[in-house]
């Protein structure tokens, strides 16, 4: 038999309904739990206090910590290689860039102009998580001041940070973060002065992933038999 959906169902305010539990004396009055909690409020005021005086003391981020995003600078050079990764992949759009190319560089392509709108950043960190050259991440810094909306504007001068002050936060990504560092792609560790694309010496475009796997699986097997 089908159910009539035209009468009401009983509920707490019909009065027909069944309650959950019934309540005491004193939970009705509410006064216990109205001593218990000024209870607890008396024993925190003699506990420890943990307040930092700020600005004199200063916290001091974990390398967890997401603070602004910064560019990280090599040997006095960015290691963007201007390739929008982190502008796409920003939830507000606060990321903006312009890429250039100088045959000289041997990056091939670096930024020039890259801003980062604070009032827009939302410290996701996306464009960290994006980016193929270690070259954007999130720093420490979290106390940001702005007087007018224009200073709130970043640019490379702004944002250029030497690898030394942000090597906590480097270590981090590469032991937490992206655990595949340098399992498949045999690079060295000064990586940062070419593109992607020149990470493997024996790049080839033509070969597919898994084709590339099995070559360097080859690559491995051949030292062994030649021990052998």
């Amino acid at each position: 038999m089908s159910e009539n959906l035209e009468i009401p169902r009983r509920n707490a305010l019909s009065g027909g309904a069944n309650r959950e539990r019934s309540l005491s004396f004193w939970e009705k009055i509410y006064l216990p739990e109205i001593f218990r909690g000024m209870w607890y409020t008396f024993k925190q005021m003699f506990q420890p206090k943990f307040t930092m005086k700020y600005p004199e003391e200063r916290f001091e981020p974990p390398s967890i910590f997401r603070g602004r995003p910064v560019l990280v600078e090599d040997e006095g050079q960015e290691r963007c290689v201007a390739c929008g990764l982190c502008a796409r992949a920003c939830p507000p759009l606060a990321i903006s860039m312009q890429a250039s190319e100088i045959n000289d560089d041997p990056k091939e392509r670096y930024p020039t102009f890259f801003e980062i709108n604070m009032l827009r950043c939302i410290y996701c960190g996306y464009c960290e998580e994006v980016c193929p050259e270690e070259a954007i991440v999130m720093s420490k810094d979290y106390d940001l001041v702005y007087a007018t909306r224009e200073e709130a504007v970043y640019d490379k001068s702004k944002l250029l940070v030497s690898k030394e002050e942000l090597k906590d936060r480097l270590e981090y990504l590469r032991e937490y973060k992206n655990r595949q560092f340098g399992q498949f792609w045999n690079f060295d560790e000064e990586n940062n002065i070419h593109s992607v694309r020149n990470r493997d010496k024996r790049w080839e475009t033509s070969l597919s992933l898994v084709e590339m796997i099995e070559e360097q699986r080859k690559e491995v097997k051949e030292p062994e038999l030649d021990r052998t």
